[in-house]
């Protein structure tokens, strides 16, 4: 764990350390959010991938599809992310609500339009 310690023009000590480690110790104090996240990183280091950033883990945690998470994420459409993913908005829109999976190929081309891992949004 790195520390850095820096003090304010007032005289008052600040702490500096990483999201992770600052979550870590969240955990370790029973902050629920922050274990959830230290979850979904573990696992993600687990399967040797980049880990979610935090505003998709934290959309998913509060109920988003983790495809819809990551779409808003980079900021499309559902319009836009099915007009480069090749696929009906009426489509996509059922996979993010979960009324229907996704089959294998359309979660890959979804993840190349969203330039993520397929394995993000499954």
């Amino acid at each position: 764990m790195t520390i850095q310690t820096i003090k304010t023009d007032g005289g008052e000590e600040l702490v500096i350390m990483s999201r992770r480690d600052y979550d870590a110790m969240l955990a370790r104090m029973g902050d629920e959010d922050a274990e959830d996240r230290m979850t979904f990183l573990i696992a993600a280091e687990a399967r040797a991938e980049e880990s979610l950033p935090a505003p998709v883990s934290a959309a998913i945690l509060a109920g988003d599809s983790p495809l819809r998470a990551v779409r808003r994420w980079r900021g499309l459409t559902q319009i836009d992310l099915a007009r480069a993913a090749g696929v009906q908005q009426g489509y996509l829109s059922e996979i993010e609500s979960r009324t229907k999976a996704g089959t294998p190929e359309t979660l890959a081309k979804l993840a190349e339009a969203l330039g993520v891992s397929p394995n993000w949004l499954g």
